[in-house]
């Protein structure tokens, strides 16, 4: 078995940013992808839950599966080096904060969660590696696949031949798997996107809420568009991290278990879907990305809540006023509203404004936006329990195969695949 990955070896992939809130704009990105994919550079915060990142019980047809895999993936992690603190198991505390968020029209979703953490998730990455390597895995790293055919993958220009293939792209290469599953004649369907702004207040507004829950997951339907909002990846007293893309920049977040900011910063995002005649969700939130990058000359945009709210742009000026101090530097001070439709930022200030009744501060003036932070996962491959593809012996996972939405579930999805494979293989 052969793993082929674009990137870097875990213990290489390096971000300046992680040090100094500068990008200096690496291709490919070694946040985004190398080993341990995107997930090996993020916080690493698995929710123990098969319904959050994406619903297990629809590909294993069973709620008792799915658990047990989340369980699975759970003590996998905990093998290879995962503390074993969890959090999120306060009942006290989870029946607060839920009644709380009641009352201002908010669903709070209680997770188990364990936070792994930057710095030590490339211990957990390598330590997968070395495993599979004893069992005999090659490992081919800053290995771009070209092109996938049937029973093969082309990389620099040379034919790897595979019985089996497991495609996991991740969300970096989830345009250019969406390619390759057309012309292979892959059955796809696209889905809804996420389409918002990444939040970043003091950590003592938002201390309440991680302290029931690391990573606070609340659920809204706003006001004028009646549209679903959520809050997503939460990094208490962590940072806000740069994406970089083929054509567009956008915004992430991460935090460590050592070493803390002043500041939280969460994804506050819009749910679209779009019907007939236009269905490409995935060129709808490329084509915004692009144009916030674009606005921001390259640069995510930055801008004060108070500054949206009256309609004016942010300049470093206004936002050395406020009392957020921005953990991500190489941004630009702008104008939100120029990049994102209006609805949606519609949707982000009646959010923030419900918001601040379960976290006072987080509607404050001096509270930053950063955009874009658009969710790829979109382009939907259909295939069976076993994560088998209509093209026979093509098998998919993760992210970017629209499976997942997150660590736990892409994970899942993977083993669902490996055993599919196995099962072929043996009969």
């Amino acid at each position: 078995m052969t793993v082929i990955d674009w990137g870097r070896d875990i213990k290489k992939r390096t971000c300046p940013a992680f040090e100094t809130g500068k990008c200096i704009g690496c291709v490919p990105c070694h946040i985004m992808c190398g080993l341990g994919g995107a997930g090996g550079m993020s916080s690493g915060i698995l929710n123990l839950r098969y319904d959050i990142g994406g619903d297990l019980s629809r590909l294993t047809k069973s709620v008792q599966k799915a658990e047990a895999l989340v369980k699975e993936v759970d003590d996998i992690f905990v093998e290879h080096g995962a503390p074993n603190e969890v959090y999120g198991m306060n009942p006290k505390g989870i029946e607060e904060l839920t009644r709380k968020a009641a009352a201002a029209g908010i669903k709070f979703i209680p997770i188990p969660q364990r936070h792994i953490g930057s710095e030590y998730l490339p211990k957990v990455i390598n330590s997968f590696r070395r495993k599979l390597e004893k069992q005999s895995v090659k490992f081919m790293l800053n290995s771009q696949v070209k092109r996938i055919g049937k029973n093969e993958v082309v990389v620099n220009g040379e034919k790897i031949k595979g019985k089996y293939i497991l495609a996991a792209p991740g969300r970096v290469g989830a345009d250019w798997f969406a390619e390759q599953a057309r012309e292979l004649g892959v059955k796809l369907t696209h889905g809804p996107i996420d389409i918002g702004v990444r939040v970043e207040v003091p950590a003592i507004s938002y201390e309440r809420v991680v302290k029931v829950n690391r990573d606070p997951k609340f659920h809204i339907r706003t006001k004028t568009f009646n549209d679903f909002t959520r809050t997503f990846c939460t990094n208490a007293m962590g940072w806000v991290m740069e994406e970089r893309y083929n054509n567009h920049v956008g915004v992430n977040g991460q935090s460590l278990r050592k070493k803390k900011s002043l500041n939280t910063n969460f994804a506050l995002l819009v749910h679209i879907g779009l019907t007939q005649p236009v269905t490409d969700t995935t060129a709808y939130g490329r084509s915004i990305a692009y144009l916030a990058t674009t606005i921001g000359g390259g640069r995510p945009l930055l801008q004060r809540l108070g500054d949206l709210r009256a309609g004016r742009r942010s300049t470093w000026e206004r936002i050395e006023r406020g009392h957020v101090v921005p953990t991500l530097k190489s941004v630009t001070p702008g104008d939100i509203s120029m990049a994102l439709p209006g609805r949606v930022v519609t949707d982000i200030l009646e959010t923030l404004e419900r918001l601040d009744k379960v976290a006072p501060g987080v509607a404050s003036d001096s509270t930053l936006l950063y955009a874009p932070e658009v969710k790829l996962y979109a382009m939907q491959i259909n295939v069976n329990q076993n994560m088998e593809t209509n093209v026979p012996n093509l098998f998919v996972a993760g992210d970017g195969a629209g499976l997942s939405r997150g660590i736990v579930t892409a994970a899942a999805t993977g083993l669902l695949a490996a055993r599919g494979i196995i099962a072929k293989a043996t009969r």
